[in-house]
């Protein structure tokens, strides 16, 4: 099976110098590898790399055109995006769907995704001129997007769908130190129910429902080896502070030695 490429955006006559840079940006961020302007009010590639960093192959890579469909005449398969519901009856479908089938037409040759303008969006005669129509769901009293924004959603949408969900991710960092073992989390609850009644914490509260909701969160938490030894450090230094500086009360016979005082540490 051929991977799926990414497709072209195409902006029609776009008015904001801001939203055609932060196409850019967005093509970036999201593997896609060229951008057409169709009649823009401006185009300054100084300042558009001024404001999108590093944009500068994909702004030297644009094609500026006088109409849109000069802009997708190689385009195999082109997608456009509205919020307007037309007269003449048209199937519209969501971005995700869109993507999918961009990226299955890819394989028969470019695809294009088209915007239009930021005041007015694409008129019928260009929504005529594309394949599918796609609705961005929105609150339906305020159903208009930034243009930016909306090249993001379907950006991002393309990239999932050819490779986004499947990107390798680091293993946490943690799991480097390996996964704190049963002895090490009962050291940790011994000491610390050792620390707090040294600082009078339970007074009229239950030490055992106390202990209970401490395990229950750190066991959700997933400590690792060097986090539950830290934890634990916390709580043994809590005790020695209070020895060194003579006010440590009476400890119960069982919290009068750190757990596994008696025995050593596999």
């Amino acid at each position: 099976m051929t991977a799926a490429s990414p497709p072209t955006i195409v902006l029609v006559e776009p008015q904001d110098l801001v939203n055609i840079a932060a196409t850019f940006r967005i093509a970036k961020n999201f593997g896609v590898e060229y951008v057409r302007l169709v009649k823009p009010a401006v185009f300054d590639p100084y300042r558009i790399e001024g404001i999108a960093h590093n944009t500068g192959d994909l702004v030297n890579r644009c094609r500026i055109f006088s109409t849109l469909a000069e802009a997708v005449a190689d385009c195999t398969y082109t997608v456009a995006l509205t919020a307007r519901e037309r007269a003449a009856k048209r199937g519209l479908v969501r971005p995700r769907e869109a993507a999918a089938t961009l990226g299955d037409r890819s394989s028969e040759g470019p695809v294009a995704l088209v915007f239009g303008r930021e005041d007015k969006g694409l008129s019928n005669e260009e929504l005529d001129q594309c394949h599918a129509l796609v609705t961005i769901a929105t609150n339906p009293a305020h159903r208009s997007l930034n243009l930016a924004q909306a090249v993001a959603i379907m950006a991002y949408e393309c990239w999932n769908d050819r490779e986004g969900l499947d990107q390798p991710r680091k293993p946490p960092r943690r799991r480097a130190d390996g996964a704190a073992k049963a002895g090490e989390m009962e050291r940790l609850f011994h000491d610390w129910e050792r620390a707090l009644c040294a600082v009078d914490f339970f007074k009229s509260r239950s030490a055992e429902n106390v202990i209970r909701s401490l395990r229950e969160a750190w066991f959700r938490a997933d400590l690792d080896s060097r986090e539950a030894k830290l934890l634990r450090a916390v709580a043994l230094e809590t005790v020695h502070y209070l020895e060194r500086h003579g006010v440590l009360g009476e400890l119960p016979e069982r919290l009068r030695r750190p757990g596994g005082a008696s025995s050593p540490e596999p």
